[in-house]
C-alpha cells in the first residue's frame, strides 16, 4: 500500500505541514464534487419540465435521483473525516452558480446538451485532480463519476433530433462551444482560488504531482475528450 492509501484523509483538525497540504486538497475536492452533484440533482430535476414526453422526464428524473445517491456518499464520506458538507461545499457556491447562470439551456435539446458536454468536461476535471488523492478517495471520485447509462440516452437523443432537422445542429455545435468555454474558465478558476487544490495538481505537498507545464497538457486532455463527446453527437466542437 502507497504512503497515500495508508495515509488516507483520517479524522478531526488538521496539523500544519505537508499532510495537512494534502488532506486539505483531498477533502475540497469531495466538497467540489458533492457541490456538483447538488446542483446537477437541481439542474436535472429543472429540465426535466422541458421534456418533450413521459419516457423523457422519467429518463431525467432517475439520473436526477442518481446524483443524490451521489450526494449522499459524498457527505457520509466527508462526516467521516469529521467534515460537515454544508462547509465543505461553501467555497464553490459562487463559481459552480455562475457558471449555471451563464449557462441556462434554452430549450430540452440544450439541457441535454449540458449534461452531457458540460458535465463531462467537469467530470474530467474531477478526475485529474483524483489521480494525486490516496485510494479510497480516488475511488469513490470515479464511481460517483461512472456513467449510468445516460450517456447512450443524450446521445441518441441528441442525434435523433438532427436526424429529423439538420439545422438543430449548427445551433448545438455553437451551443456545445460556449459550453466548453464557460467550463474551462469555471475549471480554472477553481484551481486559481483553491490553493489547496492547486497544490495537488502541481506536487507542492511533498507528493507526486503535475508541474505547470503538465497542468497545461491536463487542459488540452479536457479540450480533446470535449472534441469527442461532441463528436459523437454528431456536432462539430
Amino acid at each position: 500500500m502507497d504512503e497515500q492509501s495508508a495515509a488516507g484523509l483520517g479524522t478531526g483538525p488538521s496539523a500544519d505541514g505537508p499532510d495537512a497540504a494534502y488532506r486539505a486538497g483531498a477533502l475540497d475536492l469531495l466538497g467540489l464534487l458533492a457541490y456538483g452533484a447538488l446542483t446537477a440533482f437541481d439542474r436535472l430535476a429543472e429540465d426535466s419540465r422541458m421534456a418533450p414526453g413521459l419516457a423523457d422526464k422519467v429518463q431525467l428524473a432517475v439520473m436526477a435521483g442518481q446524483q443524490v445517491e451521489h450526494f449522499g456518499r459524498l457527505r457520509s464520506r466527508l462526516a467521516d473525516s469529521g467534515i460537515d458538507v454544508m462547509a465543505a461545499m461553501r467555497p464553490f457556491h459562487e463559481p459552480f452558480n455562475g457558471f449555471h447562470d451563464h449557462t441556462r439551456p434554452k430549450d430540452w435539446l440544450e439541457g441535454l446538451v449540458k449534461a452531457y458536454v458540460g458535465d463531462g468536461i467537469a467530470a474530467d476535471f474531477y478526475r485529474e485532480v483524483a489521480a494525486f488523492v490516496d485510494a479510497d478517495t480516488r475511488a469513490l471520485v470515479h464511481e460517483v463519476l461512472a456513467d449510468s447509462g445516460h450517456v447512450d440516452f443524450v446521445v441518441g437523443r441528441v442525434r435523433q433530433a438532427i436526424e429529423s432537422d439538420p439545422k438543430v445542429g449548427g445551433r448545438l455545435a455553437l451551443w456545445g462551444r460556449r459550453l466548453v468555454g464557460e467550463a474551462l474558465s469555471q475549471a480554472q478558476r477553481v484551481a486559481a482560488d483553491r490553493d489547496a487544490l492547486t497544490s495537488l495538481l502541481t506536487g507542492t505537498v511533498d507528493r507526486p504531482g503535475l508541474d505547470l507545464a503538465a497542468v497545461s497538457r491536463m487542459f488540452s486532455r479536457l479540450v480533446e475528450n470535449h472534441t469527442r463527446r461532441m463528436a459523437a453527437l454528431g456536432l462539430q466542437s
